[in-house]
């Protein structure tokens, strides 16, 4: 009898708990993808109500995605010592305290904190369902429920960035759409309490003393037939940032992160600039809105297609190819004619091919790390690697403030993806 729950569940077919613990983690990435963008959204509410400029706002910008890289490393590492469920349940407590804080924020200190704690939260989110969503994962479906689960972070961006926008046209409060968020995502905390369970290959990894009884409740829930022993761990790697550097995972480590790094980089230029970019062009904060929707209609379509791609295709020189091409897409923002329709399709196709970059990295640092140090290294990668997503912003707002043109900047940003293109070639053939 085989005695590995890991490799039940790699070799069986998808169970319907599978796939409501899969479905579930996409929702809660969703509300990642709102919570980030609600500043986006809110941007220029805010420079209007409180007069900033393009340099200071940048800095705003970037509060939660600092928070977001330190929580995906250091929460991200906690995920692995206590185990899934209770970092999830922790994180969603912490951006629903963090977006309520938000729409009350009396001026940008208190504002900008309160980004930087609700990105906590989000960073542990994402390294933690990440590793969820691998571990009920079969081995078959994968690679495409993990670029489907990233790819709930753009759902979340396009039905939030159309709520905000109504909420804009309204009234244009821009509190209004922090509290949005905030309600969205105390709905979900309860949900999540009651039909999350902890991830066997934790269990397993972690071995608490009632380790064996939790394993085969799960079991029993999957329609799987119960252990008579703890299975022997698969790895002894152990669930520390030093394990990242061994030999063993080195190169793979050094490398990702900085592919993730350059690419996220531009993704968060679209992300957090378009806004005020169409704004500045004479539009309102209502159509610039609707045009960074568009921007997240392309994001998810590249999700989708990237998750479905790795059923069929290379990952790594597939990766490649879309990054090079998300470069050469962008650098057209700054040639196009100042109009709707143009902006929505060139931030739509770039948002595509971005995103299919970003998004295709998952399931390749799924791959690498066990599950004793999986949630570590997905943090470490995407923590890290998010540096890239808070400098993003402040780069090209210092390119702006200093008199750079759009296509300038644009192009100096864009060069992002050809790093990233090149990280993913050198990564080690195993």
């Amino acid at each position: 009898m085989n005695n590995d729950p890991g490799t039940i569940l790699d070799e069986g077919p998808m169970h319907r708990l599978q796939v409501t613990v899969v479905a579930l983690c996409i929702a809660l990435t969703a509300l990642d993808g709102f919570d980030v963008l609600a500043i986006s959204f809110a941007a220029p509410g805010i420079a209007a109500e409180w007069g900033i400029d393009r340099g200071v706002l940048g800095v705003v910008l970037s509060m939660e995605l600092l928070g977001m890289a330190l929580g995906s490393v250091l929460i991200g590492n906690l995920a692995d010592r206590i185990g899934r469920r209770p970092t999830i349940l922790g994180c969603l407590v912490v951006m629903t305290a963090g977006m309520l804080c938000a729409a009350f924020a009396a001026d940008l200190t208190m504002l900008s904190a309160t980004r930087f704690v609700t990105g906590l939260g989000i960073g542990g989110m994402l390294s933690s369902t990440s590793a969820m969503v691998a571990e009920f994962s079969s081995a078959r479906r994968r690679g495409m429920n993990l670029s489907f689960n990233i790819a709930g972070y753009s759902v979340g961006a396009i039905l939030g960035g159309m709520l905000a926008s109504l909420l804009l046209a309204d009234a244009g409060d821009w509190r209004r759409i922090f509290l949005l968020g905030a309600g969205m995502t105390a709905v979900l905390l309860p949900v999540a309490v009651f039909a999350l369970p902890e991830s066997i290959g934790s269990l397993a990894s972690r071995r608490p003393v009632d380790a064996l009884a939790r394993i085969n409740a799960v079991l029993a829930r999957l329609g799987r037939a119960p252990l008579g022993v703890l299975p022997q761990p698969q790895s002894h790697a152990k669930p520390s940032i030093a394990t990242l550097f061994s030999p063993d995972y080195l190169r793979p480590t050094v490398l990702l992160t900085f592919a993730y790094f350059a690419q996220i980089m531009l993704f968060y230029y679209v992300q957090k600039w378009v806004p005020k970019i169409v704004v500045d062009m004479g539009f309102t904060a209502a159509e610039a809105g609707r045009v960074l929707v568009c921007a997240n209609v392309g994001t998810l379509s590249g999700a989708v297609a990237i998750g479905l791609a790795s059923q069929k295709l290379p990952m790594r020189p597939t990766l490649a190819a879309v990054m090079a091409i998300g470069f050469g897409v962008i650098a057209l923002l700054g040639v196009v004619p100042q109009t709707l329709t143009a902006l929505s399709l060139v931030v739509g196709v770039a948002g595509f091919f971005i995103n299919a970059g970003v998004v295709g990295l998952y399931p390749v640092v799924a791959g690498v790390f066990p599950a004793t140090i999986r949630a570590s290294g997905t943090g470490f990668v995407i923590g890290v690697g998010r540096g890239g997503s808070a400098l993003g912003p402040v780069i090209a707002g210092a390119l702006f403030a200093g008199g750079g043109s759009l296509e300038l900047v644009s192009l100096a940003m864009g060069a992002g993806g050809l790093v990233a293109a090149a990280a993913v070639l050198a990564l080690p053939r195993r």
